[in-house]
Parts: structure tokens; sequence; C-alpha cells
């Protein structure tokens, strides 16, 4: 007789889930850390991050016992992912690690919850006040003001917010997600190099220490490609409504980081935006939680 599948405990799952919400959130400081003090341009950077993120991903497909899991070739995905690293990589020039994370996870929602009214999601009316409290919030983070992000920054991470909230459509479906992901890296690292030579072009010399390459190879093997390896790991274990709010830790986590490692100084602006964004997903994603539980009849 065969033995029923045991489902992930509960310790491994919320283990894998720590550590795949401390690498996303690692990603803004690692970025920020190198560009903040120029150690790399940040056409290299996402460059770098992009092929090591490739390389470890090709391996980790190569090295599992089973035969090596095929996914289809999608370019739109590999594009958006590229649009994602690059413009998350230039944003970090000017933003600091707490605000560029809120931008860019409020950016990545908010193109969700938009795509689901697209295709004729209903929304509630307390997911509705939610869908616009989050905007509110990301509006107000980014209008003019002393403590405001700087505008071409602010745009460029939420450019990266839109690009990455296409691709997590857009990998929906798409099979086995390791494999996908190294086939998207692979491809998408050859358009991150053009802009690097399109870089020394227009933008004159590019600049790498070892530092810098190390913060990115850090950026592209660990906290992205170990990192989302972690993250389809621990999946199992969480229901979609759990898998979306544990990422409200993400901004959190990198503003923590930021003002502990990179001295980043914390503003009323960007708390009060934090507790607008988030709260307002939070609000969006319980009310689609109340909208499929089933009546249970008296």
């Amino acid at each position: 007789m065969n033995e029923a599948p045991r489902s992930p405990s509960l310790w491994r799952t919320l283990v894998l889930t720590t550590l795949a919400m401390l690498a996303f959130a690692a990603n803004s400081l690692l970025c920020r850390m190198a560009l903040q003090h120029m150690l790399i341009d940040p056409a290299s950077f996402g460059s770098v991050r992009l092929a090591s993120g490739a390389v470890v991903l090709a391996l980790i497909v190569r090295a599992r016992a089973r035969a090596p899991a095929t996914a289809r070739v999608d370019w739109l995905a590999a594009s958006t992912l590229f649009a994602y690293v690059v413009c998350f990589s230039f944003a970090y020039v000017t933003l600091a690690a707490g605000t560029g994370a809120l931008v860019l996870f409020g950016a990545v929602q908010l193109t969700m919850f938009a795509a689901g009214l697209r295709h004729g999601e209903r929304f509630a009316p307390m997911a509705w006040a939610g869908f616009l409290l989050a905007l509110t919030g990301l509006v107000y983070l980014v209008s003019p003001g002393i403590t405001a992000p700087a505008p071409l920054g602010a745009a460029l991470m939420a450019a990266a917010g839109i690009a990455w909230g296409v691709y997590s459509l857009r990998g929906r479906g798409a099979g086995e997600p390791v494999a996908a992901t190294a086939g998207n890296f692979a491809r998408a690292t050859p358009l991150a190099l053009a802009v690097s030579a399109g870089s020394l072009a227009f933008a004159g010399p590019a600049h790498a220490s070892a530092s810098g390459i190390a913060l990115a190879v850090a950026s592209g093997a660990l906290t992205s490609g170990l990192g989302y390896v972690v993250w389809y790991a621990a999946l199992p274990g969480l229901s979609a409504l759990r898998a979306a709010t544990v990422q409200l830790s993400v901004p959190p986590l990198a503003a923590a980081g930021g003002v502990l490692l990179l001295a980043e100084v914390p503003t009323w602006r960007l708390g009060l935006s934090s507790l607008a964004i988030l709260g307002g997903i939070a609000l969006v994603l319980v009310a689609r939680s109340l909208a499929v539980q089933p009546r249970v009849r008296p």
C-alpha cells in the first residue's frame, strides 16, 4: 500500500520562510551598500547579479537526482526579470534601503491587484478600502517634500515593482519553478550585459571594485538564486494567503537593516507610508480570504 505524502512540518516551513524573507530584504541592503559607497556602477551590479544567479540556479537544476526539469522558453518573463533587475539597481543609487523596498513591494502588490481587477476579480468593500489605502500611502511616500525620496529613484523602483509583478503573474503555471527561474536568469543576463555595454558608451567607463563585485555576486548567487530556491521549498507549506502575507515583513526588515548596517535615518514619512501601504495590502488579503471561505449553514 502506498503511503500518503506527508505535509511539510511547521518548523521546516517556518525556518525556510524566515530565511527567504531575510534573503529578499538582504537584496535591497546589498545593492544599496554597493552603490551608496560607489563600489560598483549600477549597470555592472545588475549584470553580475543576473549572471551569478544564472550560474547558481543552473548548477542546482543540474545537480538534482531526478532527470533535469524542463521549462518552456518565455522571453517575456525573461524581459520583465531583466527590467526588474536593471531598474532596481539604478533606483538604489539614490534611494535608502527601506524606502526602496517599500516602493518596490507596494508597486508589486498593486500591480497584481490591478491585474486581478482586469481579469474580472471582484473586490469587496474592505478590499477596495485596502487598495485605496495602499495607493494613498505610496503616493504620500513619493509626493514632494523635504523627506521625499529622489523622484527618479522612486520612479525607477516603481517600474521595477511593476516588472516584478508582471514577472510573478507570468510565472503562474510555468511548470517546475526552479528550472523556469534558471532559464529566465540565463536569458536575462545578455540583456543586462547589453545595458552595461551601452552604459560604457554613453555614461563613461564602468567601475567595479572587488568589494562591489562580491556584493553583486552575493545578491545574485545567495539572496536571489538560493533565496528563490528556499522560497519555492517553503511554498508547499503555505497557503496562498499566508505566502502573500509573510512578504509584508520584507520592507520593515530592509528598513531595520538600513538603520543598523547603513546608518540610514528613519523618517515619519516612511513610517506613516509603511503603515498605510502594508496595512492596506493586509486588508485586501483578509478580504480575499473571507471571500473564498465556504459558508457554513446552521
